[in-house]
């Protein structure tokens, strides 16, 4: 009886009877020229009739995971550090040698512990010092080690079966592991094989009458459709991945912190990214030469220059007169002369907190009433692990006459237990120009650790009574992006804002 095929599984059978009889769906796909749900569907039906066989393989696949790519790219720190002291004739200071090297704080200890480790120097916690190795001294260059081979290796072919690499790279494979520079993860390969009857089938079968997927308005029209064949489809075949569009899980989480605090009365407040020094410093009682102004801890705007506080003449006068002897605050104020000019001075914000001060200085509000933010802000933070020169507060203030440093730290614990699935927090005296007393809120999670959530207080009377506010008024700024961390168990704040699909895809939609 001769077998009848169609188009694609005549290809199909034809290039396995070429490849010795057996491929992988990947080499398929490559060297047929349709997609891999397409060869599964047509090998699933040639299956059925014992043409060829499908067999299931797992191997573990190893990656780089977006650390180790940057690494791949240029080179591990230790290496940097290592290069840094043979510039500087062989030996030198740790920390003059890291700033050669251009180590961020956090990777100095981490670099200078894999230099002793892999023996390239030695260090002296007396003085501070690594030395290089004598067996280096008169070398060209370091030698390059295993894990740096799997690196630059895995950097050029951007995956390998763990199975295919040596002993020596397998030992390295578990060291970038241990760094979180590289996974390993099981990969399923299905291997199509041609069966007698296949072989046969690819030299013997007629091409089956052409079938079509669906009716086109030209077969009706026509009326070819009496003679189309319509293609059976199995249900049950794999088809290829397919990622829905959903919302970003950090935009999410932002919603449901949103959500919550409109759940628990409070109103929210909006503003502009780019803000009047005013606002964002001198109503909040910082005084104009502290250090928070300066270019090195703020971004200033450079067109156009200055804000117009020509509406605001009389806070403006109010906050100047608190700033130079305390006004009608019964504080002596900074002591110095206020200067228009920089209050006028434009800024990216450095903190939700100038919000809560428009709050308060538009006189929009009632008593009691409760107010809250979810700010960008900007500094020129030095970017690792916990640090980004773009980050998010949540802001919130709460105006009421009956307000006492309890109540602003049982709002502090149930943000931390609640949102962030902290489960302890503690309380630390802090200190801040606009509030006291002022409180720092850190929280702990098993598993996870300590981390600062940030800072809070009740107003100064410095700060309310020039923007006359006559009730007590508690407020406090925390880095929303730390609250996802814990709760995600996210050890770097950089994953936030990754462009990782695969982690993105796989995020839960809650």
């Amino acid at each position: 009886m001769v077998v009848e095929l169609r188009v694609q599984e005549q290809q199909l059978l034809s290039v396995l009877s070429k490849q010795e009889g057996s491929a992988s769906v990947e080499q398929l796909v490559q060297f047929c020229g349709f997609p891999d749900a397409a060869v599964m569907r047509n090998a699933l039906s040639l299956q059925e009739r014992n043409l060829l066989t499908i067999q299931a393989a797992t191997q573990n696949i190893i990656k780089l995971t977006t650390e180790g790519k940057s690494y791949a790219q240029t080179c591990l720190p230790e290496r940097k550090l290592i290069l840094a002291v043979a510039e500087l004739g062989g030996k030198a200071d740790l920390y003059e040698a890291a700033k050669k090297a251009d180590l961020e704080g956090s990777f100095i200890q981490i670099a200078q512990g894999w230099v002793i480790r892999k023996k390239w120097a030695f260090y002296d916690s007396k003085t501070n010092t690594l030395t290089l190795n004598d067996a280096l001294m008169h070398q060209m260059t370091v030698p390059e080690g295993c894990d740096e081979a799997l690196l630059k290796y895995l950097g050029e072919k951007d995956q390998a079966s763990f199975d295919d690499l040596s002993d020596e790279l397998k030992d390295a494979s578990e060291q970038l592991k241990k760094r979180k520079l590289a996974v390993v993860e099981p990969k399923t390969t299905r291997i199509l094989k041609i069966t007698p009857e296949g072989i046969c089938a690819v030299s013997e079968a007629s091409i089956a009458v052409p079938e079509v997927t669906k009716l086109t308005p030209e077969l009706i029209i026509t009326g070819k459709w009496r003679e189309a064949k319509l293609q059976k489809y199995n249900i049950e075949a794999p088809v290829a991945k397919t990622w829905g569009g959903k919302k970003h899980p950090y935009l999410s989480f932002l919603d449901e912190v949103r959500a919550k605090l409109v759940q628990l009365g409070f109103q929210e407040m909006t503003g502009t990214a780019v803000e009047a020094s005013f606002f964002n410093f001198d109503a909040l009682y910082v005084p104009q030469d502290h250090p928070a102004r300066d270019p090195s801890d703020i971004y200033y705007i450079k067109d156009p220059k200055y804000a117009n506080l020509d509406n605001q003449t009389q806070t403006v006068e109010q906050i100047a007169q608190t700033h130079q002897n305390g006004n009608q605050t019964g504080s002596t104020g900074w002591g110095y002369k206020y200067s228009l000019e920089a209050a006028q001075r434009l800024i990216l914000r450095g903190h939700g907190t100038c919000l809560s001060a428009r709050t308060l200085q538009s006189g929009k509000y009632q008593v009691p009433s409760r107010h809250f933010s979810i700010a960008r802000v900007y500094r020129p933070e030095i970017t690792d692990r916990t640090h980004l020169s773009e980050f998010n507060q949540v802001e919130g203030i709460i105006i009421d006459e009956h307000l006492t440093l309890k109540d602003l730290l049982g709002v502090l614990g149930k943000f931390a237990l609640e949102i962030a699935g902290a489960d302890k927090i503690r309380f630390k005296p802090d200190y801040f120009p606009f509030t006291e007393p002022s409180v720092e809120l850190s929280a702990y999670k098993e598993g996870y650790g300590w981390i600062e959530f940030g800072g809070s207080g009740i107003f100064r009377p410095e700060v309310t009574i020039p923007l006359n506010v006559k009730a007590p008024v508690i407020a406090w700024g925390l880095g929303v992006d730390r609250l996802y961390m814990m709760r995600n168990e996210i050890s770097d704040i950089r994953m936030i804002f990754n462009q990782d699909l695969d982690w993105l895809r796989k995020k839960q939609v809650t």
